[in-house]
């Protein structure tokens, strides 16, 4: 009897361990390699969204929409930016209403409060 229970115990022991290397190994990768900027400011000066801000980030240069802080959770539009160091600079009808170096972190999203 005591030679049956040893022998159920090292099977089970040998089944549980041949099994276990057959399971596939994980592998995790780091996080995507970009950051975003959301831009948010008063409705009075920027219409929700029905205007568009020119934002400039370092060399590169896009159209971007402003909406209230309020709603920025719901209706807001994220710009895909390369992380790190960037100088950020924001023009609305010709001239300039924001301007500093910004640090992004990969996957940030950085909020843009605009006057």
């Amino acid at each position: 009897m005591k030679i049956k229970a040893l022998y159920l115990t090292i099977l089970a022991v040998l089944l549980l361990v041949g099994c276990k290397s057959n399971y596939p190994v994980a592998q995790q990768t780091g996080k995507e390699d970009i950051s975003y900027l959301f831009f948010v400011g008063p409705k009075e000066t920027y219409g929700d969204g029905m205007f568009t801000v020119q934002v400039k980030v370092d060399d590169t240069q896009f159209d971007a929409k402003v909406v209230k802080p309020k709603t920025a959770n719901r209706k807001g539009v994220q710009y895909a930016v390369a992380p790190g160091r960037r100088q950020l600079t924001v023009s609305f009808k010709g001239q300039v209403i924001y301007q500093k170096q910004i640090f992004l972190s990969p996957q940030e999203t950085k909020t843009i409060e605009l006057p």
